[in-house]
């Protein structure tokens, strides 16, 4: 009877200790080791202002091609783990599918020093797929990766099949509209603040309009594992870098430029504004007007395509897979 006594409080401590580790957040590394993507990974390496760095892809082969390539750019909150669903779809449509992590994201290298621009980040991706053999390609875009496409077309139009741009940054010059600047180091600050709950709210209220569903939380807890991982600091560094390349860097001035076929796919309830937060209410209210800022957009664009979601937030292949993936393969069968 003794013995029992003082082995039923051990196992309660060890039931008890059990489900706090099954609710401590999950901790990735600085390349975002320990996170599974849907494909195999592979790496580009290559020299990038004096030092040697590696983009993370998925380089996925159909089962019967058509012969055309579609490459995947992520936004700035995601990962290129995030087109899944999307690479699936595309896949067994018969396109290759290139998805890569940009440096500086996810399971690609995250320099110290790093001077990022949308250019940059272009000619990284472009070095890319000449090493894949890849001449032509359909660029898809979400979120900042939509503005990353935007250069990369402007940059590349011989190399660009057609360009798509789902709810894209860079629509508005946040900066022109008052929001205030905020020096890297005063990003970087916020950035080491960074929480699951810091991250899934802000995406609640800007992404998804009040509305979760519990398969957010996957890639709510992609991003948060790498902040809460050993890089913190570097993850955080790197993420101010960024935010400063979107704040500064606006694409909307150059769009009469494009001169590949383009769609543009906006939310009707996005309201993504990057320092709205900084800004006074009254400037804060006005941005993110998606609707409005995607007729300007596709009235800016020559020949451009607007495809509208009135009822869904910034990242419809998450919110809606199935219309998002019907819109995209009609467009894309529209050459």
């Amino acid at each position: 009877m003794r013995s029992t006594l003082h082995v039923a409080p051990l196992l309660l401590l060890l039931a008890i200790a059990g489900a706090v580790a099954a609710d401590a957040p999950a901790t990735y590394g600085p390349e975002l080791e320990g996170f599974d993507y849907p494909r195999p990974v592979e790496r580009y390496t290559f020299p990038s202002q004096g030092r040697e760095v590696s983009m993370a892809l998925m380089d996925v082969a159909p089962e019967r091609p058509n012969g055309r390539t579609v490459v995947l750019l992520h936004g700035k909150n995601f990962c290129a783990a995030t087109w899944e669903a999307t690479i699936a779809i595309l896949s067994a449509s018969g396109y290759r599918v290139i998805a890569p992590d940009q440096v500086g994201f996810c399971k690609s290298t995250k320099p110290e020093r790093y001077q990022y621009t949308l250019h940059q980040l272009a000619a990284n991706t472009h070095a890319l797929l000449a090493a894949r053999g890849v001449k032509r390609a359909t660029i898809v875009g979400h979120s900042m990766g939509g503005m990353l496409a935007a250069r990369y077309a402007q940059m590349y139009p011989d190399a660009v099949d057609q360009l798509v741009m789902v709810s894209p940054l860079g629509l508005e010059d946040w900066k022109a509209e008052g929001v205030p600047y905020a020096t890297i180091d005063q990003l970087y600050q916020g950035e080491l603040r960074t929480t699951a709950e810091s991250i899934r709210n802000y995406q609640l209220k800007y992404y998804y309009n009040g509305r979760w569903k519990p398969e957010y939380d996957r890639w709510v807890a992609m991003a948060a594992g790498l902040y809460a991982g050993s890089g913190r600091e570097v993850v955080a560094w790197n993420q101010a870098s960024t935010s400063d390349m979107i704040f500064t860097q606006p694409v909307l001035y150059e769009f009469g430029a494009i001169r590949v076929p383009t769609f543009l796919f906006i939310c009707g309830l996005d309201r993504t504004a990057p320092g709205a937060s900084r800004a006074s209410p009254e400037v804060a209210q006005r941005l993110g007007n998606y609707p409005e800022l995607g007729r300007r957009a596709a009235a800016a664009i020559p020949g451009a395509t607007l495809i509208e979601f009135p009822d869904l937030g910034h990242s419809p292949q998450v919110e809606a897979p199935r219309r998002f993936h019907e819109a995209l393969l009609r467009a894309l069968e529209n050459r």
